[in-house]
C-alpha cells in the first residue's frame, strides 16, 4: 500500500506539472515538468522556514523514494528499449566508430579529466578531498544520459548523422560508465579491488559484450514468437516481458543492464517491425511505447526537481557548481577532440559539429542516481550539489539552447 500511495502521488504530480507546462510554459516536456518541480521545491523550502511540519513530510516523502534503484533499476530499462526501438540500426551502422570511441574512450578521458580538475578546484578552495574521491564523480557525471538526451533531440531539427551520433553515444556508454564508476568507488571505499588489465578486461567483456549479447538474443526471441503470431496484444505484452524478464536475467547473470535494453529494442525496432509485425501491430507497439516513454519521462524528471530538498548545502556550494559546469563542458570537448588526433583515420570533427556535439552532450538522472549511492563519508553532500548544478543547467540551459543552436549553425552553412 505504502507504495502505491508513493507512485500514486508521482502520477498526480506529473500530470499537474505536465498540464501546468502545456497550458502555460509550453516548454519540451522533460525541460518544464522539471522547472516546475525546481520552483516547487524552492517553495516547500521557504514555506518550511513557517510551516517546518508540512515541508517535514513532503522532504520524507520524496526521501522514500530510492531513487538509484527506481532509476536503475526499473525506468532506465523501460525508456531505453522505448528510446532503442525508433532508432535505425543501419544508421547507427553508418556511425558505429565515432559511437564506439565517445561511448568508451571519450567517458575514460572525461572522467580522468574532470576528476583531476575537480580535485585542483577543491584544493584551491581549501577543502582536502581525496583525488580518488574526485575520480568517482569524474565517472558519474561524464556520461551523456540517454533519457535527457533523446527527449531533447525529439524536438531539435538536428541534421540525421548528428543526431544518431548523440543518441548512439547515450545508449551505449553507460555501461563504461557504471563500471568505471563502481570500480573507483570501491578504491574510495578502500576495499581491494584488482584493477589489473586482464581483471579490468574481463568485467568489460562480462558486462558489455554480455549485455549487448543477451540483449540481440532477446530481441531475436521475441521477434520470433511475435511472427508467429497476428495479435496486437500479445505483440505489446512480449515487449514488455523482454524489458522486465530481461532486467531479471541481467541482475543473475551480472550483466549490464543498460546495454541489454538497448540492444534488445534495437532488434525489435528493426528487425521485429520489418520481418514479424504487421501494420497494425507496428501501430500499437509504437503508440504503447510512446506513452511510456511520455509517462516515466515526466515522473522521472520531476523527481530530479524535488531532489532539489534532498540536497542540503546546494546554496553554499554554488562556487563548486557553477565551476564543475565550465569542468565538465572543457572535459566533454577535450574526450572528443583528443581521440580524433590520437587514432588515425578516424573522423574529423569541424567547428560546428564540435559545438552540437559539446552542447547536446546532456547530462541527466543517471548521475544524480550514481551520486544519491555514493557513501555519506566519502563527500556524498558535496558530489551530490555539484552534480545536481551540472544537470539543471545540462538540461534547462543545453536543452532549451539546442535548437537555436542548430538553427544558427544551419544558417551559417547556407551563407
Amino acid at each position: 500500500m505504502e507504495l502505491y500511495f508513493t507512485f500514486s502521488i508521482l502520477i498526480v504530480l506529473s500530470a499537474i506539472f505536465s498540464y501546468l507546462n502545456s497550458r502555460y510554459l509550453k516548454l519540451p516536456p522533460a525541460i518544464g515538468i522539471m522547472l516546475l518541480a525546481i520552483i516547487t521545491s524552492i517553495a516547500l523550502i521557504a514555506v518550511g522556514k513557517t510551516y517546518p511540519v508540512f515541508s517535514t513530510y513532503v522532504s520524507g516523502l520524496v526521501s522514500s523514494i530510492d531513487f538509484p534503484s527506481v532509476l536503475m533499476g526499473a525506468m532506465l530499462n523501460f525508456l531505453l528499449f522505448a528510446g532503442a526501438i525508433h532508432i535505425s540500426m543501419q544508421d547507427l551502422a553508418k556511425q558505429k566508430l565515432p559511437i564506439l570511441i565517445l561511448s568508451t574512450l571519450g567517458v575514460i578521458v572525461s572522467t580522468f579529466l574532470v576528476g583531476s580538475l575537480m580535485y585542483a578546484l577543491l584544493l584551491q578552495l581549501g577543502l582536502d578531498v581525496p583525488l580518488i574521491q574526485c575520480l568517482v564523480f569524474g565517472a558519474l557525471i561524464s556520461p551523456t544520459d540517454p533519457l535527457a538526451v533523446i527527449a531533447i533531440l525529439k524536438r531539435a531539427k538536428i541534421r540525421k548523422h548528428l543526431e544518431v551520433k548523440i543518441a548512439g553515444e547515450s545508449l551505449f556508454n553507460d555501461g563504461v560508465s557504471v563500471l568505471l564508476f563502481a570500480i573507483l568507488l570501491q578504491l574510495a571505499q578502500g576495499s581491494e579491488v584488482d584493477i589489473t588489465f586482464k581483471n579490468v578486461a574481463g568485467l568489460f567483456v562480462q558486462e558489455m559484450i554480455g549485455g549487448l549479447v543477451i540483449g540481440f538474443l532477446l530481441g531475436y526471441i521475441g521477434s520470433q514468437g511475435i511472427k508467429r503470431i497476428n495479435d496486437y496484444q500479445v505483440t505489446v505484452l512480449i515487449t514488455v516481458a523482454i524489458v522486465m524478464g530481461g532486467y531479471m536475467i541481467t541482475r543473475f547473470l551480472h550483466i549490464s543492464g543498460p546495454l541489454t535494453m538497448a540492444a534488445a529494442g534495437l532488434v525489435i525496432g528493426n528487425y521485429g517491425k520489418k520481418t514479424a509485425m504487421s501494420i497494425t501491430d507496428k501501430d500499437y507497439l509504437d503508440k504503447f511505447w510512446e506513452m511510456i516513454d511520455e509517462i516515466l519521462n515526466a515522473i522521472l524528471f520531476m523527481i530530479i526537481g524535488l531532489e532539489l530538498l534532498l540536497i542540503p548545502n546546494i546554496q553554499q556550494d554554488w562556487i563548486i557548481g557553477l565551476v564543475s559546469i565550465l569542468i565538465v563542458l572543457l572535459s566533454r570537448y577535450v574526450s572528443i577532440w583528443l581521440p580524433m588526433w590520437v587514432i588515425p583515420k578516424i573522423e574529423r570533427f569541424d567547428g560546428r559539429t564540435m559545438a552540437v556535439l559539446v552542447w547536446g552532450g546532456l547530462r541527466g538522472g543517471v548521475s544524480i542516481a550514481l551520486a544519491l549511492s555514493i557513501d555519506t563519508h566519502l563527500n556524498q553532500n558535496l558530489f551530490l550539489s555539484a552534480t545536481y548544478y551540472v544537470v539543471v543547467f545540462s538540461i534547462v540551459v543545453q536543452g532549451l539552447s539546442m535548437g537555436k543552436l542548430i538553427t544558427f549553425i544551419n544558417r551559417k552553412q547556407k551563407v
